[in-house]
């Protein structure tokens, strides 16, 4: 029996105002107030700098080398959504450029997570359209294979839901399932107002060695402060 490969039409997505708020928070953040989780790895990183968004994942599962399922995704994108891609087996091909960041963008798709490559990055940051990816490469695809769109698919080992939130910055993206989303919102935002205690007091001069009690976990093993 053949392979289905579905598009699917209609997704579940989290509350905007949700979204918003975790993409402010920003990936660290986020990353660190649910428990260290999410995080989908130092290798994939952002074409641009300053630039710190949140949407609705929108999954595409393509073949490598074959961009033709993105085209298919473009269609079922609303505005804030987020595009995360991935491929069947490694690619380093460049899977997408200005070209399909223009029709996105037409659709009000705020960024793009490419488990693969990107081109045309200069005017992809000219066009302000935000892109984290595993490489750059001008090696063009192919659009004959078929692939999914909106299925559940996995990137550095973390599983990514379509509907879940995807927040994305210098630091990084992490994704945040979606029955999660307010959860972790109120995680995120009660440790962005511990921060900002800690960090006054740090301003001030105080020692993070005696504020977190790391003194004594120092002497506890084994160093000595000597003249």
């Amino acid at each position: 029996m053949a392979a289905q490969h579905i598009v699917k039409r209609t997704i579940e997505r989290a509350d905007p105002d949700v979204i918003a708020g975790l993409g402010k928070a920003g990936t660290a953040t986020v990353h660190e107030a649910i428990g260290r989780r999410g995080y989908l790895g130092p290798d994939l990183r952002p074409i641009q700098q300053g630039t710190r968004v949140a949407g609705s994942a929108v999954t595409v599962l393509s073949h490598p080398g074959d961009n033709i399922m993105i085209h298919a995704a473009v269609e079922v994108c609303e505005p804030g959504d987020l595009l995360v891609v991935t491929n069947t087996a490694p690619s380093t091909h460049g899977m997408f450029g200005d070209l399909l960041a223009s029709s996105l963008m037409a659709h009000g798709v705020v960024g793009l997570v490419m488990d693969a490559g990107v081109r045309d990055t200069l005017d992809l940051r000219a066009m302000g359209f935000a892109v984290w990816t595993r490489h750059i490469s001008c090696e063009g695809t192919v659009k004959n294979t078929p692939g999914s769109v909106n299925v559940p698919i996995s990137i550095n080992g973390v599983i990514i839901e379509p509907g879940d939130v995807i927040c994305g910055d210098d630091d990084g993206v992490v994704t945040v399932p979606r029955a999660e989303a307010a959860w972790a919102l109120e995680q995120s935002n009660a440790r962005l107002d511990s921060e900002a205690g800690t960090r006054a007091r740090l301003q001030a001069g105080e020692l993070g060695l005696e504020m977190y009690g790391l003194r004594q976990k120092l002497i506890d093993l084994g160093v000595e402060w000597i003249e």
